[in-house]
């Protein structure tokens, strides 16, 4: 942003918030993982943020991999200021999203929303804008301690008196008055499990705006009384929860995706691109896919993908193409069903787009897509037609990243090495817990 643009919306801001009553401004940046971290200040120090920014002890950045503080400088991104809709209106809260700088005001390699930001100014620089529009899937319980469902429904029910049918609306709601777009909420597969579906837009606004959403879906439920949790895999007989990324590349206001000459008008940019997904899914799922819980998901018969294969139809496979809609050149994409949403959005869209993006410089050439079920293939059929699998574990998923060229262009060299350190850390913890399933299974008779 230029001098004169900054200034403009430094000036925004203050007007606003004058004008909003607000009294309490939150300065939001994201940790490693993907977690919402902040610090709160008064509007009397708001200019000041604004200009100077707020310091900080950037080990507060690292996920578990904490070591001595050391400062960094929080940046507010005026842009993102918005007035928190569930706070009182009178001495009103409001948000903006931060970019965290070294003490010399130059941005930090370790932060991922500069991540990201480098990774879509590499797109710029081949003349695309990479759009994106998730489906976000969660679960509304009882409460942490009694992860009981809070309801009994299906795939698109609508039943009387159905709360969490009120708790979508309320979401639907906030997210509208806090300038977030919902395309569409809807009740999912399992019991208690819903999804609320983002309408596209630029990635790094995107990324912005996953993270907000699940502090409100998560905001709404604790004002009844209920938890929503984003936990790929809560429920053991029961589906998990994805967060399948629709993605899209503009070229001049155009779709990059749309060929009207390919029977489901994909141009050859969009095959380099989903063959580049489809290459590079294996080592990037330490990204789309960070917990140990990940994996519980990533299992056969539960709707999640397992192999690395692409349709335009079958649902089953990691990626897949929507039909077309006449006259709708504008929607053509492709959806990657990976990510859970307990993702760090930056870095997963990162990853994507520099996945896609070495495959259209390297013209990859796209395997065939799958016309039948990939779970009813013999191991020794997909081997023979070169699909495939994700990562089993997390521990697979580390060694998948350990080497992964595309994974140090996304993310740089310091992240995936303190992403790395975090992922080894919960691996071991995990690695060395007794479960209670342990306990019931062998206790009794060993």
């Amino acid at each position: 942003m230029n001098l004169d643009r900054q200034s403009e919306a430094i000036d925004f801001v203050l007007h606003s918030a004058m004008e909003e009553d607000v009294k309490f401004i939150r300065l939001w940046f994201s940790d490693i993982l993907g977690n919402v971290k902040g610090i709160a200040i008064t509007v009397e120090e708001l200019e000041d943020a604004l200009i100077r920014g707020v310091t900080v002890d950037g080990s507060s950045i690292q996920g578990f991999a904490r070591d001595t503080e050391w400062d960094m400088v929080l940046l507010p991104d005026p842009t993102t200021f918005r007035i928190l809709p569930w706070r009182p209106r009178q001495n009103a809260v409001a948000r903006m999203f931060c970019d965290i700088m070294t003490p010399q005001h130059t941005p930090f390699d370790g932060d991922p929303r500069n991540v990201l930001r480098q990774s879509v100014q590499e797109a710029s620089r081949l003349g695309l804008q990479f759009y994106v529009g998730p489906d976000i899937e969660f679960f509304y319980f009882r409460s942490p301690e009694d992860p009981t469902p809070l309801d009994r429904g299906g795939y698109f029910d609508q039943t009387p008196g159905d709360v969490a049918t009120d708790l979508r609306r309320e979401t639907v709601l906030n997210l509208s008055e806090i300038g977030i777009p919902v395309k569409s909420s809807h009740h999912e597969g399992a019991p208690g499990q819903h999804e609320v579906d983002l309408q596209h837009t630029d990635a790094l606004t995107m990324a912005d705006n996953v993270m907000t959403a699940r502090l409100v879906i998560k905001e709404v439920a604790l004002s009844h009384g209920l938890y929503a949790t984003f936990m790929p895999k809560p429920i053991s007989t029961v589906n998990g929860s994805g967060m399948h990324v629709h993605m899209s590349l503009f070229r001049g206001g155009e779709n990059a995706f749309y060929d009207p000459d390919d029977p489901i008008k994909f141009s050859r940019l969009a095959r380099q691109f989903m063959a580049g997904l489809l290459r590079h899914a294996p080592e990037i799922c330490i990204v789309t896919n960070q917990w140990v819980n990940s994996y519980k998901r990533l299992v056969a018969g539960y709707e999640a993908p397992v192999y690395v294969s692409w349709a335009s139809l079958n649902s089953a496979d990691l990626v897949r193409v929507p039909s077309f809609k006449q006259g709708r050149e504008e929607s053509v994409r492709l959806e990657y069903r990976a990510p859970d949403p307990a993702c760090n959005p930056y870095l997963a869209f990162s990853a994507l787009l520099t996945a896609g993006l070495m495959g259209i410089r390297g013209e990859y050439d796209l395997p065939p897509q799958v016309e039948s079920n990939v779970f009813e293939m013999s191991e020794r059929e997909r081997a023979e037609r070169g699909i495939q699998s994700l990562p089993g574990s997390l521990l697979e998923a580390i060694h998948r990243a350990e080497e992964s060229e595309c994974l140090r262009l996304a993310l740089g060299d310091r992240v995936v090495d303190t992403l790395l350190t975090n992922k080894r850390i919960e691996w071991e913890r995990y690695h060395t817990h007794v479960t209670d399933y342990e306990i019931r299974e062998y206790l009794p008779q060993l």
